[in-house]
């Protein structure tokens, strides 16, 4: 029974937040996605070298996600080519096993070349895992990176975790495009 009273507070904290996210007007995610970006190339200089030569930038500056056994996260973004919004999008994803918490965090997914890009934009939806290949980088690996040795299609960085989970990744999810 506590399980069960566990589970649906992490749900409908989920929920509630996700309700908030979906709130954010196009002027409050653009402003909240340029905080996400600058506060990585803040505290992460091999992210602001990636971004340099990056085609486009997918920036997600608030996922929440939440879980007790069955578990899940949702956040928007906007995709950003230069200086200019391309375009919004959501990242969700569903699990289940060994999860309990809630936690936020921000991720950016640097966009490398054209094949990337072109199957964000003619895909109904990016499922990470599947398609262009995504490397998640911590800031050791990236510290190792250079423009000469930038060859996959895209490369993620996962930063500003709050809250307690027993586990964080993108792997199985999705980034669907929105309208705002």
């Amino acid at each position: 029974m506590k399980n069960v009273l566990l589970m649906a507070a992490a749900t409908v904290s989920l929920a509630s937040i996700a309700g908030q996210a979906l709130a954010a007007t196009a002027e409050e995610l653009n402003r909240d996605a340029a905080q996400a970006l600058q506060l990585l190339y803040q505290t992460n200089p091999a992210a602001a070298t990636i971004g340099k030569t990056a085609r486009a930038t997918l920036v997600f500056p608030s996922i929440v996600k939440a879980g007790l056994g069955l578990g899940g996260s949702y956040g928007e973004g906007v995709l950003m080519k230069g200086e200019q919004v391309a375009g919004y999008y959501n990242s969700v994803s569903a699990s289940w096993g060994w999860q309990a918490g809630v936690q936020s965090y921000s991720y950016v997914v640097f966009l490398m070349n054209d094949n990337a890009l072109s199957y964000l934009d003619k895909s109904e939806g990016w499922e990470i895992g599947v398609g262009p290949t995504v490397v998640v980088l911590d800031e050791g690996a990236a510290k190792n990176l250079s423009s000469t040795t930038l060859k996959d299609d895209a490369y993620a960085f996962i930063f500003d975790q709050q809250g307690l989970m027993a586990s964080l990744s993108i792997e199985g999810t999705k980034i669907t495009p929105i309208q705002r």
